[in-house]
């Protein structure tokens, strides 16, 4: 540090010192990508470390500053995950349970990506915490140094001093806020410490579930029919709201209306609001199979600890033989046995033998036609009640299958063409720019419910599409609102006159405001089902006689 005194001077090398450890606390996400810029903010933590270091005397500062260049990686690493998280995922970071997931989530961009993206990004990661210590060792020296001369140390101290007043007087609104601020990243680790404790701590810190809806009810109006469930993995209003997307979506929308249109069936649309957005797709899931709001992990852990039912349950004893189908599953799922399913059908039960579409693998086309072959082709059978949350609409959603309009192909070792793979798989996802890769995927799903009803013209299903979340803010933007889109497609008259009373509009688009929270559409559903019985409308059979009550 003396040499670097000598041959620029003081100020020079302080101004320096103070400038780079500011700029490295005090950055603004570029959206969409996880890139960063500098904003032009003060950072409250810099000002409180220069007071530190400026206040401390003898053995004592040595030992601040070995801590310091250490204490700032973790700011940095802390802010750096609090203003990317929210522009990448529409979110914060939840340290205790989203790092749960980064060995998979790893795993998953490791095959969507090209090997020497994934080499250089974790070299890069090493080499830039190593280069944020070694650069705040430095600078923390050099205001060590100043802080031993006086009319340096003069400076420091008015100078943190007075920024550390500022703050806090625009922090309590006290004047007009004028001096730009950078978030402070000391409150984002004690929220961080407010999630583990929310987990593994007393109730004080706990959100409270809230009651369940009575989930009973007769099914009258199904009259016997099939129940699917289709969760649309980030099926968000973005596919309608940003015409970017919903541009090159409508000629797959319109695919999915004249499906509908030419199969005698009906389907009406809404919004509702989603317990979470950009991911945790387990959250949404739970919220709309147990009309129970779940919108954090804690609440999820002591929903599934508790004995309470669901519309699995309520289905169960309305007769029907209730099906998981996860064809994401690639580990044992203890949560099943919350929810009590008959059947799940994981990747292992599911026997998928074809080429692997990214880190899902299984196209949504093959689970659907899978579940057909296993489950509903007995018309014998009684009536089947399925859970199905899709693959291809994960994140980076690539590679985006080929869409197979031959359904008797789908469970054949030829599903596809060669040629065909070949360009899927030569379609990969851009990580800098997710919404081609979304839109592709969205059109996927949309051609696939299209092709499902056109195979059972005669079906008389009741099947329920919604999204589970929006996507992530890279694709969504920042901010967004957290509705998703829920169709209902069928036959049965009075069942859909029922949903139009309740917010429902005709086809496709939904319409705002949303009906209600996802939850909220549980007992809806459970009372319109409820209702007296009716055939199905042109003589059309539903192919299964049996409700045989288990």
């Amino acid at each position: 540090m003396g040499r670097l005194w000598r041959r620029w001077g003081l100020w020079p090398v302080l101004i320096a010192a103070l400038v780079l450890l500011n700029v490295s606390v005090t950055f603004e996400n570029v959206w969409p990508t996880p890139k960063v810029r500098w904003v032009g903010a003060l950072s409250l933590e810099l000002a409180a470390c220069v007071l530190l270091v400026v206040a401390s005397r003898g053995r004592v500062r040595p030992l601040i500053l070995r801590a310091l260049p250490v204490l700032w990686v973790v700011f940095v690493a802390g802010h750096y995950l609090d203003v990317t998280a929210p522009g990448l995922y529409g979110r914060d970071f939840n340290l205790y349970w989203d790092s749960q997931h980064l060995g998979d989530v790893t795993a998953m961009l490791a095959r969507a990506a090209p090997w020497w993206l994934v080499v250089g990004t974790l070299v890069g990661l090493v080499l830039g915490v190593w280069a944020v210590f070694l650069l705040a060792r430095l600078a923390f020296a050099a205001v060590a140094a100043a802080a031993d001369r006086r009319s340096t140390r003069a400076a420091l101290l008015a100078t943190a001093a007075v920024t550390i007043a500022t703050f806090t007087v625009q922090a309590a609104q006290l004047v007009p806020p004028v001096v730009p601020f950078a978030d402070p990243v000391t409150p984002a680790y004690a929220r961080q410490a407010r999630f583990v404790l929310a987990m593994l701590g007393p109730a004080p810190v706990a959100p409270a579930l809230g009651p369940s809806p009575e989930l009973r009810s007769s099914f009258e109006a199904l009259g016997g029919a099939d129940v699917l469930i289709v969760f649309v993995e980030s099926y968000g209003a973005v596919a309608y709201d940003t015409p970017e997307i919903a541009s090159p979506l409508d000629a797959p929308r319109g695919e999915l209306a004249a499906a509908v249109r030419d199969t005698g069936r009906e389907v009406v649309s809404a919004y509702v609001v989603s317990p979470t957005v950009g991911a945790s797709s387990w959250l949404a899931h739970l919220s709309l199979l147990s009309g129970v709001e779940v919108r954090d992990q804690y609440a999820y852990t002591a929903l599934m600890a508790s004995s309470r039912e669901t519309l699995v349950t309520s289905f169960a004893r309305g007769g029907y033989r209730t099906v998981a189908l996860m064809p994401g599953m690639r580990q044992p799922w203890p949560e099943g046995a919350f929810y009590g399913f008959d059947e799940i059908y994981g990747r292992t039960a599911l026997e998928y033998e074809g080429p692997e579409f990214g880190w899902w693998s299984i196209p949504d086309q093959f689970a659907l036609a899978r579940l057909d072959a296993l489950e509903r082709t007995d018309a014998a059978r009684a009536p089947v009640f399925a859970v199905f949350p899709t693959s291809t609409g994960h994140a980076p959603f690539g590679p985006v299958p080929p869409y197979q309009p031959d359904w008797s192909r789908l469970l054949t070792p030829e599903a596809f063409d060669e040629d065909e793979v070949r360009q899927a798989m030569a379609a990969r996802p851009d990580l800098t720019d997710l919404r081609p890769s979304y839109t592709r995927a969205m059109a996927y799903e949309y051609r696939t419910l299209a092709s499902y009803l056109r195979a059972h013209p005669d079906d008389d299903f009741l099947l329920v599409a919604l999204g589970d979340h929006q996507p992530p803010a890279a694709v969504s933007g920042p901010d967004v609102p957290w509705s998703v889109p829920v169709h209902v497609f069928g036959r049965r008259g009075p069942i859909f006159d029922a949903l139009r009373a309740r917010g429902f509009r005709d086809g496709l688009d939904p319409t705002r405001p949303a009906v209600g929270p996802m939850h909220g559409l549980t007992p809806m559903l459970l009372e319109i089902f409820d209702g007296p019985a009716v055939s199905p409308p042109d003589g059309r059979a539903t192919p299964h006689r049996s409700r045989t009550t288990r």
